[in-house]
């Protein structure tokens, strides 16, 4: 058997082409998003400017303090996915009157330690169904590796087309629960593209948003794009860390896979720009290997830039740093270390390791350059040789963020299929780029 693979004109098999022109294997976009601005936080306005209710009794209030939230120190005892904080409930222009809250929950990392993470909760107006609103846990791409980079600090999720994708999955009829993932706008570093933390924060958020709003069903969806992607594919094997609650069906859209290939790909000379996601990548993998650091290996034109890469700026801002730097001052790697990390990054950030459970749907853009359509194809052929329903959706010239917007529709048909409500004069549109 093979993947189920649909796209509107025929294409050629280019998988060993994509993997030797890989390229960038992370990230939001390259050059198109580097126009793309981040809003301000929309939890940061007056109380004036907002419809304000009560947080859950049950809980503190959830706090900021500086880019970060306040975090209980020692945290509390408790199963993964327990709520610890949440903000007061608020009406969400940006979202179109959704309630908005953020919360904060626990969950634990690859070595079982407990962490607490953040996140946002979005809910329909208006009554919720008779068996309560279905949860989509949306995961994001590449937002940076600081505090300030949490998407749940800011009024859009961080990216306008990440709002935008949000909004049409609140108007067919889905509650939105958003990881910020382990390390953004929480202690410790962000475990960028390590694959369990990611999974297991975008399960956790789905039973901490049920404590935190009893209108929300026990079915849930998980979706995600570029690393959210990846997330997604990892969140359906954390799922069974909750029973009680029922893994529909996922849509991981561009994934990161091949992880592999990633570092030696950038450093043979991709974008200028995409240097900065290779940073990244050492600063997820020095969760799981302390000796790797982004200060052993960065070259000399990183070593002036290490406080803008892990805590003052976005990926933006290091775009724009690095945009005109040679790729080889950035790093300083040997080739046998070079082979050390690439292991790892597979080991740790594959997420085609093993199966996949249930339903899958990957979104694919045939012109990206970050996640090639051919590196989404090989991670098709492996799940399904495992034995994964999988079915690959591929978009003919369109590109990584590209294709949100076009595929919407397509994407709630196909979640109404596996029990999510079914879509009402859903008319897809261009993928907000601004």
């Amino acid at each position: 058997m093979s993947p189920v693979l649909t796209t509107q004109k025929t294409r050629s098999h280019r998988a060993a082409l994509c993997l030797a022109t890989l390229l960038v294997l992370t990230g939001a976009c390259s050059t198109a998003e580097q126009s793309k601005p981040t809003q301000s936080p929309e939890s940061s306005q007056s109380p004036s400017s907002e419809l304000q209710a009560p947080a859950p009794t049950q809980v503190p209030i959830l706090e900021r303090d500086g880019d970060a939230y306040r975090v209980p120190d020692p945290l509390p005892a408790g199963a993964p996915g327990t709520l610890l904080a949440a903000t007061p409930s608020r009406i969400s222009e940006t979202f179109e009157g959704a309630t908005r809250i953020e919360l904060l929950y626990l969950s634990d990392n690859r070595t079982n330690q407990p962490v607490a993470v953040s996140g946002t909760l979005l809910t329909p107006p208006g009554a919720a169904p008779k068996d309560g609103w279905p949860i989509v846990s949306w995961g994001h791409g590449t937002t940076g590796v600081a505090d300030v980079c949490a998407p749940s600090t800011t009024d859009n999720l961080f990216y306008n087309e990440y709002a935008q994708q949000v909004r049409s999955l609140l108007s067919a009829g889905y509650a939105v629960a958003a990881s910020d993932y382990i390390g953004l706008a929480t202690p410790g570093p962000h475990t960028y593209s390590v694959g369990v933390d990611l999974g297991n924060a975008m399960a956790d958020i789905v039973p901490a948003a049920r404590a935190a709003n009893s209108t929300l069903s026990t079915a849930w969806f998980a979706i995600g794009h570029s690393e959210g992607g990846q997330a997604a594919l990892f969140a359906t094997r954390s799922a069974s860390r909750h029973p009680e609650l029922q893994l529909a069906a996922t849509v991981a859209i561009a994934p990161t896979s091949s992880l592999g290939s990633a570092l030696p790909a950038i450093i043979s000379g991709g974008l200028p720009a995409d240097v900065v996601y290779g940073l990244y990548l050492l600063v997820g993998l020095s969760t799981v290997d302390p000796s790797i650091t982004l200060e052993r290996f960065s070259g000399p034109a990183t070593e002036p830039h290490l406080d803008l890469i892990t805590q003052s700026g976005c990926l933006l801002e290091a775009f724009e740093e690095f945009a005109t730097t040679n790729v080889d001052q950035v790093f300083k790697i040997s080739p046998s270390e070079m082979a050390e990390i690439s292991e790892l990054l597979a080991t740790v950030g594959n997420p085609d390791q093993e199966p996949t459970v249930g339903p899958l749907l990957l979104v694919q853009g045939e012109d990206d350059q970050d996640i090639p359509a051919g590196i989404t194809e090989l991670l098709a052929e492996h799940l399904d040789a495992l034995g994964v329903d999988v079915t690959l959706q591929v978009y003919p010239e369109l590109g990584h963020d590209t294709v949100l917007g076009p595929a919407t529709c397509e994407t709630l048909d196909w979640l109404a299929e596996h029990g999510g409500p079914k879509p009402e004069d859903c008319e897809a549109e261009p993928t907000d780029m601004s």
